[in-house]
């Protein structure tokens, strides 16, 4: 009697949910629809909404895909599918310049609001102060198929507040350190390692570089995206909860450091040449083979494999008391009003560790994978070049995220005071102290 009465219920809003999936538009948006039959069972812990006989469809925006990823994007809906017939995708791919904006509009006036959404640190931090997003936590704690860690433990934290588990890590972009092994080798260098430190990258520089040939020992660039994971390195953060702590001796040093590569050990090309001010023109430098260690961002690879006449290779930053390098993440939230949390982290959980989903992001080249598993990350290390891949993903574990502090709606106007300040101390106009101490007024300002 109870089972016949369930399925009468289910077998109503079965009805109800398709006739609201009619009204959907169907211009830009791309709908995968699984085969029939498996069903799947929620916690009561959960707030589920009631299942169907048929697959529940939960809808998902996103903006990584764009621009060259798309396919990629659907064969790992399609792999999802494959394994979740209970559950149907429909998405969308929103690009970068539009997507926020259409997000933002979504979630403020409760229409149209996806179930899950792909969401960047810092706008992640945003709508978590908002409570915004969907708790996580129990949906995670009752489900028995996923091993805690599986997720690298730092990038899964990052999406946590008060101890809630607000949204998914599925992937990473960050920086690293390039080397030319042939630059090293003809000045009877020794290639970096895990255990370099600043001290080991400027004895190595200062070998390497012969001003007279435009050859510099290594480049980076100065501005707040670098400094704040520079400043990590020293042991120095923007922020101490909400205390403004950016003109700390640890986050001066590093802003010294930075300059004086170019100004006092000369190992670095002058402040004002084109290397350290014209856009991509460190990049172009490196391929020239006229630099022999980089700061740069991981999406060059394909460019260096392409371009580069020498041999080159990657290693983890070196750091002064600690590694610490740029997190850019792509990671999932799921909406607060979701009904269906239980599909929405399936969801999330499959893009960030099945194995199926893992190969398509390793064969496309698309971002560095966040599994714990080293059975899966073999075919990852094992694309050559570079031949320290394995490096590449070691990053994920001495990530640092943008330093929000309390006020991560206002990242942009904290990022231009920085850059203002940094600008001023790097052409000399004021030191570094004096750039660290106006800016910490400032972005005290920005907090009232």
């Amino acid at each position: 009697m109870l089972k016949k009465l369930v399925f009468a219920v289910l077998s109503v809003l079965l009805v109800i949910s398709m006739m609201a999936g009619c009204g959907k538009e169907a211009s830009q948006t791309s709908t995968v629809t699984p085969s029939a039959g498996q069903s799947s069972t929620v916690p009561a812990t959960t707030s589920e909404a009631p299942k169907s006989s048929g697959p529940v469809t939960i809808k998902f925006i996103q903006n990584s895909a764009n621009g060259g990823h798309e396919e990629d994007l659907k064969a790992m809906i399609d792999k999802f599918h494959e394994k979740n017939s209970d559950i149907r995708v429909e998405y969308e791919i929103i690009p970068w310049a539009d997507y926020y904006t259409k997000l933002n509009i979504v979630l403020n006036s409760g229409e149209g609001v996806p179930d899950v959404f792909e969401v960047g640190y810092e706008n992640f931090a945003q709508y978590a102060m908002n409570d915004q997003l969907y708790d996580l936590s129990g949906v995670i704690a009752n489900d028995k198929d996923y091993k805690a860690g599986s997720i690298n433990q730092v990038l899964f934290d990052a999406y946590s507040l008060n101890g809630k588990q607000l949204g998914v890590p599925i992937a990473n972009n960050g920086c690293i350190l390039y080397y030319n092994k042939d630059l090293f080798d003809a000045n009877g260098v020794s290639y970096p390692t895990p255990e370099w430190t600043w001290k080991e990258e400027l004895e190595a520089a200062q070998k390497i570089t012969d001003e007279s040939k435009g050859i510099w020992g290594t480049v980076s660039p100065i501005q707040t995206y670098e400094f704040y994971k520079t400043a990590a390195q020293n042991g120095g953060y923007f922020w101490d909860g909400n205390k403004c702590t950016i003109n700390s001796s640890a986050c001066v040093e590093a802003l010294t450091w930075m300059i004086e590569k170019s100004t006092r050990y000369k190992v670095q090309p002058p402040i004002t040449s084109d290397i350290m001010t014209q856009a991509d023109a460190d990049t172009n430098a490196f391929i020239a083979g006229k630099v022999g260690m980089l700061r740069g961002g991981i999406w060059q690879i394909g460019r260096f494999a392409a371009e580069c006449n020498f041999r080159w290779d990657v290693m983890v930053e070196p750091g002064n008391v600690q590694k610490a390098h740029n997190a850019f993440v792509e990671g999932l939230a799921a909406s607060k009003t979701t009904k269906y949390p239980e599909a929405a982290w399936r969801f999330m959980k499959f893009l960030a560790i099945d194995e199926d989903a893992v190969k398509i992001r390793i064969d496309s080249g698309w971002n560095i994978p966040v599994v714990n598993d080293e059975s899966i990350m073999a075919a990852y290390y094992a694309i050559t070049p570079p031949e320290s891949r394995k490096y590449i993903a070691a990053i994920n574990d001495s990530s640092v995220m943008p330093p929000l502090g309390p006020i991560p709606e206002k990242w942009n106007e904290l990022t231009t005071i920085v850059n203002e300040e940094i600008e001023k101390a790097k052409f000399g106009e004021i030191t570094p102290q004096q750039a660290l101490d106006n800016a910490k007024e400032r972005l005290e300002k920005l907090v009232k």
